[in-house]
């Protein structure tokens, strides 16, 4: 029985070649990157179709394993570069890599599967087991094993839209985590002194609410906090404005939101990380997101919901209204009970002077009145006397005091104190110059009768050898004794050679010598 590897295989015209694996015959089409054969190939036997010659048994070849796990996957790869596959998940685990392997399977079959992280980023949904899909990938081996598997570059839900399936898995967990209790709800305060706004500055939300309030509540602080509200960064960035706001001190409640737009533009609203800073603000939240229609997390997770922006402003001073109507109606009854109290007191006071006892009654009270003006006045000038002698006697302690004053004492002493210091500065200055010349004249006279100033005019001392004596006679050495001359600069040892003590002269010897 012949082995697989040395069967013939013949190559077809067209682009097709064609081999015979187990008595079938299958067309493989070459990879792009794999040169066609040709029939004048030394090592590839010749076509049957264009010659009559019998073919020769080719030689045979053996694959390492390597070898042929490349080939295999550069066929699978190159023939199944991108294919749709629909299956249910299972085994889905995400490693330290961030790769997600798992693995597709029908009623029959599986096939092991792969999205690395960079694809698995953009996913709307989270891959769990038992999600039914479409994959879209290519086949491939994985060498170390040689196991072919699929590497997915893309996956969505089978009948079930990607973003629907992601708002409904976070929807779900975060309500099992107890986000949307309505235990944890907290009431709108009644007058906001202080409104903290997150939104764009750019879209048309911001002036719907600052309209509204300015209308509404024209006395209200606005704190506003521009975020991003649409595209990849701006879920991280509306956290951001959230956790900023809610460390501003005397925001009262917070509106944070956009207006209309496709579900993909309302999507930073969904996102897990926006639902848990709204969650962690320790302020009352309003998520105002696009129209009446629109529903978010952000929605769910607020304490309160709003259909619209404007709706937004319209429920943080609705209180006010309420405020202000309730207002009128009780000035409204405080007057109207006020009337009607004087009323019956006016009527009273008609009866009681009407009554005979009462005659005569505006006439005393009129001189009553009288005499307590008069008593007012006298008490009065009574008064003023009595503070006209306060004043003039607190003036005549305010001039004692100012004889005893400290503070002019003080001034008087201190400017003694600077002429004194002048003069004694003038005095020392004045010694001092005079000592000065004392001492310099000293010290001419000093030079002057200085031994050293002789010596510098060229005369020179002469002693004998242990020098204690200075020698002034030539008698007083002999010839071949040692003498020392001093002379301005320095000294010579020198030794007499001669005597001469009739002219006064000697010869000696000079020894140079320095000192030490």
């Amino acid at each position: 029985m012949s082995d697989l590897f040395d069967l013939p295989f013949e190559e077809e015209d067209g682009d097709g070649r064609e081999s015979i694996l187990d008595g079938r015959v299958s067309t493989v089409r070459p990879p792009a990157t794999e040169p066609r054969l040709r029939t004048s190939d030394p090592r590839r036997p010749a076509d049957p179709r264009h010659t009559t010659a019998p073919a020769p048994v080719a030689a045979r070849r053996v694959w390492s394993v390597t070898e042929l796990t490349v080939r295999v996957r550069d066929l699978l790869e190159a023939e199944f570069f991108e294919v749709w596959v629909e299956g249910e998940l299972s085994n889905c685990r995400v490693w330290n890599t961030g790769h997600l392997y798992f693995t597709l399977k029908d009623g029959s079959s599986s096939i092991r599967s792969v999205i690395f992280r960079s694809a698995l980023r953009y996913l709307k949904f989270k891959p769990a087991d038992g999600l039914r899909v479409v994959a879209r990938g290519r086949v491939s081996v994985y060498e170390p094993k040689g196991e072919y598997q699929l590497v997915c570059e893309h996956l969505e839900p089978h009948g079930l839209g990607a973003l629907q399936l992601a708002f409904d898995q976070l929807k779900k967990r975060l309500q099992e985590e107890g986000l949307f209790d309505a235990a944890r709800k907290r009431p709108l305060p009644a007058l906001p002194r202080k409104i903290g706004i997150v939104t764009s500055l750019d879209g048309a939300a911001i002036r719907d609410i600052i309209k509204v309030l300015r209308r509404r509540y024209a006395n209200a602080h606005l704190v506003i906090c521009p975020a991003r509200v649409q595209g990849e960064d701006a879920a991280p960035d509306i956290a951001r404005a959230l956790g900023q706001i809610a460390r501003v001190p005397g925001v009262d409640v917070v509106i944070v939101g956009r207006g209309g737009g496709a579900i993909e533009d309302l999507w930073a609203f969904n996102e897990e990380v926006v639902a848990r800073a709204i969650a962690r603000v320790p302020l009352p939240v309003i998520s105002a997101v696009g129209h009446e229609t629109d529903v978010t997390i952000a929605d769910f997770v607020a304490d309160v919901r709003a259909p619209t922006p404007s709706a937004a402003a319209e429920l943080v001073v609705s209180a006010k209204d309420e405020f202000c109507g309730r207002i009128d109606r009780l000035l409204g009854r405080l007057g109207a009970a006020a009337r009607a109290r004087v009323q019956g007191l006016s009527r009273r006071v008609h009866i009681i002077t009407g009554r005979p006892s009462f005659a005569g009654f505006p006439g005393r009270v009129a001189m009553r009145g009288r005499h307590a003006a008069e008593l007012s006045h006298a008490l009065a000038r009574v008064m003023r006397a009595r503070l006209a002698a306060r004043e003039r006697r607190r003036q005549q302690l305010e001039r004692q005091l100012t004889m005893f004053d400290l503070g002019r004492r003080l001034a008087g002493i201190r400017t003694r104190l600077v002429t004194a210091g002048g003069r004694l500065k003038g005095a020392v200055i004045l010694r001092q110059h005079r000592a000065d010349g004392q001492l310099r004249s000293a010290a001419g006279r000093l030079h002057s009768l200085s031994p050293l100033a002789v010596l510098g005019r060229g005369y020179a001392v002469c002693w004998n050898e242990d020098r204690t004596q200075a020698l002034r006679d030539a008698s007083q050495a002999g010839a071949g004794d040692c003498v020392h001359v001093t002379l301005a600069k320095g000294e010579l040892d020198c030794e007499v050679r001669s005597n001469d003590q009739t002219q006064g002269t000697q010869r000696v010897q000079r020894t140079p010598r320095q000192d030490p």
